[in-house]
C-alpha cells in the first residue's frame, strides 16, 4: 500500500464512521438539542484525553455561535473545578467507552448540584450513559489506525455530532452574522465581517 492509498483509507474510514452515526441518530439527539436550547445557564463540556480536546473545541464553537459554554477537565473537576458548575447548567460529558474513571468520579457531585447531564459515548449501556439524563450513542465500528487503538473515527464522529448540536441550537436561537461579528472581531473572519459592515465601531 503506497502513501496515497494509506491516506485514502484513513479518510474513507472516518467518512464512513460519520455516515454510520448519522444513520443511527435517534430521538435522544432531539432531546439533547431541546435541553441545550432551554438551558438558562451555561453548557459545560467535560472530558479527558482526546475526548477532552474535542470538548475544548466544541465549547469554543458553542460559545462563538451564541450558546455560552466552557470546558472543564475532568481531573481538575474533582480537585475543585466542580465549583464552576451550577444547577442551571447543562453538562456534556464525553467518553467513548463511557467508563472513563476521571469522568465517572464527577457524577455524584454533578447530581447533587442538580445540573442536567448529556453523555456523548460509544456505549449506551455504559455507566456514564445510564447516569445521564440524555445519552447520545456515537458508536463506530473501529478506529482508522491499523491497530484500532488511536482515537480517530470515534473522536471525529464526536466532533461532528457536537458541531451539529451547536449549529442546530444556534439556528433555533436566530443567531445572525451580526452576532457572530460581535464575538469574532479578530483574524481573517473578523476582517471579512468588518469590511461587510457587520462589526460596527462605536
Amino acid at each position: 500500500m503506497n502513501i496515497t492509498e494509506m491516506l485514502n483509507r484513513v479518510m474513507e474510514s472516518e467518512i464512513n464512521s460519520i455516515v454510520d452515526v448519522k444513520r443511527s441518530m435517534d430521538d435522544a439527539y432531539v432531546q439533547a438539542v431541546e435541553k441545550i436550547f432551554h438551558c438558562s445557564g451555561k453548557v459545560i463540556f467535560l472530558g479527558v484525553g482526546k475526548s477532552g480536546h474535542i470538548g475544548k473545541k466544541l465549547a469554543a464553537s458553542f460559545a462563538s455561535t451564541g450558546t455560552p459554554a466552557f470546558f472543564v477537565h475532568a481531573t481538575e473537576a474533582v480537585h475543585g473545578d466542580l465549583g464552576m458548575i451550577e444547577r442551571e447548567d447543562v453538562v456534556i460529558a464525553i467518553s467513548n467507552s463511557g467508563e472513563t474513571r476521571e469522568v465517572l468520579d464527577t457524577l455524584r457531585s454533578i447530581k447533587i448540584i442538580g445540573a442536567s447531564m448529556i453523555a456523548i459515548t460509544g456505549n449506551n449501556q455504559s455507566t456514564l450513559a445510564k447516569a445521564s439524563d440524555v445519552a447520545l450513542e456515537v458508536k463506530v465500528q473501529g478506529e482508522a489506525d491499523p491497530h484500532n487503538l488511536a482515537p480517530t473515527n470515534s473522536s471525529t464522529a464526536t466532533l461532528v455530532v457536537g458541531d451539529a448540536l451547536a449549529i442546530t441550537v444556534s439556528q433555533m436561537k436566530g443567531f445572525k452574522k451580526e452576532d457572530f461579528g460581535l464575538f469574532h472581531t479578530g483574524g481573517s473572519l473578523g476582517k471579512q465581517l468588518f469590511e461587510a459592515g457587520l462589526i460596527k465601531e462605536k
